[in-house]
């Protein structure tokens, strides 16, 4: 009766030590989800942004909806960060949240896709 009871008590222990690590390693986030505002106007908006955020270094998944304009990009938090994406998607000629667009991409655009563009 008492092994059994050690043994019962032994398993409790092992279950609770087990949840608390999970707890404990969920905290320690690997991957994240920022929106960022950008300046994009059209359906080849979305896919230059989605397709050039693509490959970016820790970039996991990439949606634009072109009515808000909002790019939501889940990342890996270990390799980069919500400024470096924000900085990518200006080099692609877009604004990112406060982050202007690169001139030089921005010039390189087409005619849609600037943002003085007529809705389209």
């Amino acid at each position: 009766m008492k092994t059994t009871k050690f043994f019962i008590g032994l398993f409790l222990v092992a279950i609770c030590s087990m949840m608390f690590a999970e707890t404990v390693c969920s905290q320690d986030k690997k991957t994240d989800t920022i929106k960022i505002k950008t300046s994009a106007v059209c359906g080849m908006c979305k896919d230059r942004i989605e397709n050039g955020m693509a490959f970016e270094k820790g970039v996991k998944d990439v949606s634009l909806d072109v009515e808000t304009k909002v790019a939501t990009i889940k990342y890996n938090t270990k390799s980069t960060t919500p400024d470096e994406l924000r900085k990518k998607i200006s080099k692609l000629g877009y604004d990112a949240d406060d982050v202007a667009c690169d001139k030089a991409a921005y010039d390189k655009l087409p005619a849609c896709c600037k943002k003085d563009a007529p809705k389209h």
